[in-house]
């Protein structure tokens, strides 16, 4: 008998970040989220310096597209000749390319302009949800998901934890900095990219499991 779907902690979180995500989306017109935007905007961009500037310019470039591909297929080709894992390798790449197409996706939809206030650099194309803000963590969450999986030690697993948190909240942070995005599409970015990959988490779960169950029949 097929083993039957189960509600774990991981789906859990997939429902409650749709729940959170949807939340943000239905309010991005709102006063609220107006306000909520505006004090976080004065508070990152009241520390400007130019060292500051050119330390947020690190971590947008860090998190374009380019560098997303060149750590994502560094990644890969890990995956495929070291770990030998073609199912991991199939996740990773699912969870990362995925991401970028529901990123477009939701663009399209929503169609929110991007703030005029005091841009550093400069951007085209929507605001919500911030593309580098979900890529930031569907490729820093999946890449500490698998290495957990083949860490031994807490200490490694800390550390792993700690850098690819820290990524993602930059790489986000750095987009209100320069004036690109406001904080609500940052956060829409990173609720948007965990239904998306705590889906996929499951789904990978799940299928371990299925695989376990026949193999042990």
């Amino acid at each position: 008998m097929i083993p039957k779907l189960k509600i774990t902690f991981v789906l859990i979180l997939c429902i409650f970040s749709l729940i959170c995500f949807s939340l943000v989306a239905t309010q991005i017109q709102g006063q609220r989220i107006a306000h909520f935007d505006h004090n976080v905007i004065s508070l990152i961009q009241g520390m400007e310096s130019p060292g500051l500037t050119l330390f947020m310019k690190v971590f947008t470039f860090i998190g374009s597209t380019p560098i997303v591909v060149v750590i994502a297929l560094t990644a890969i080709l890990f995956l495929y000749f070291v770990l030998h894992h073609r199912f991991e390798l199939i996740f990773f790449i699912s969870i990362v390319a995925g991401t970028g197409i529901v990123n477009l996706l939701l663009k399209l939809y929503f169609a929110r302009q991007r703030p005029d206030l005091h841009r550093l650099i400069q951007e085209t194309g929507y605001s919500f949800p911030s593309g580098h803000s979900m890529e930031a963590f569907a490729l820093y969450a999946s890449l500490a998901f698998l290495l957990w999986r083949h860490l031994s030690t807490r200490i490694s697993r800390s550390i792993t934890i700690i850098i690819c948190s820290i990524m993602i909240v930059l790489i986000g942070i750095s987009r209100i900095y320069l004036g690109v995005h406001y904080p609500s599409d940052v956060l829409g970015g990173y609720l948007a990219s965990g239904v998306y990959f705590t889906l996929g988490v499951w789904l990978f779960q799940w299928y371990k499991e299925y695989r376990a169950y026949k193999f042990a029949k």
